[in-house]
């Protein structure tokens, strides 16, 4: 696999020729053509993001609801609820941007804490995608595109065993 696309190389010889597409969670590689069930994985992650989300609102709302029984406050109530939204919106936000760009891993384990309270902010980024594409299809068929032209511009300078070839004297 190239350090930088994600696509994979195949040999010179193999029959195939030229990169193979990086799969996709939950699509594989069927967002190259658009094909073998493409719609319906598509329909079944966007049903299963959203689902999931409203099962994770209804989980916070029971927190919320412990936290109205347990008489904490109104201080420690807002500092929650804030919290909670300012993660999910900051976790929406850095979601989408990864469906364009490849995360930086660094800044990605400096945020995986505060991604991890803001969950229902990437389950609804993976939702709004899903309705329009494969999550991250966008960012892959980029870089297949990019690796299978340099492939096809490698393949046309060569022609023959170069070590067969006449010398001039």
């Amino acid at each position: 696999m190239s350090d930088e696309s994600g696509t994979q190389d195949i040999p010179a010889g193999s029959p195939e020729g030229g990169p193979r597409p990086e799969p996709i969670r939950f699509f594989g590689t069927t967002w190259v053509n658009h094909d073998n069930g493409y719609p319906l994985r598509r329909v079944g992650a966007a049903t299963g993001s959203l689902a999931a989300a409203v099962a994770s609102c209804l989980i916070l709302r029971f927190a919320y609801e412990g936290l109205q029984i347990a008489d904490t406050g109104s201080f420690v109530t807002v500092l929650v609820i804030a919290m909670f939204a300012i993660c999910s919106a900051l976790a929406f936000r850095n979601t989408w941007d990864g469906f364009g760009r490849r995360p930086d891993p660094d800044r990605q384990a400096s945020l995986r804490g505060l991604l991890a309270i803001g969950f229902v902010g990437s389950l609804l980024a993976y939702f709004f995608r899903s309705l329009v594409e494969a999550p991250g299809e966008k960012l892959h068929r980029e870089e297949y595109e990019a690796a299978r032209r340099e492939h096809e511009k490698r393949g046309a300078r060569r022609t023959g065993n170069p070590s067969k070839k006449k010398r001039r004297r």
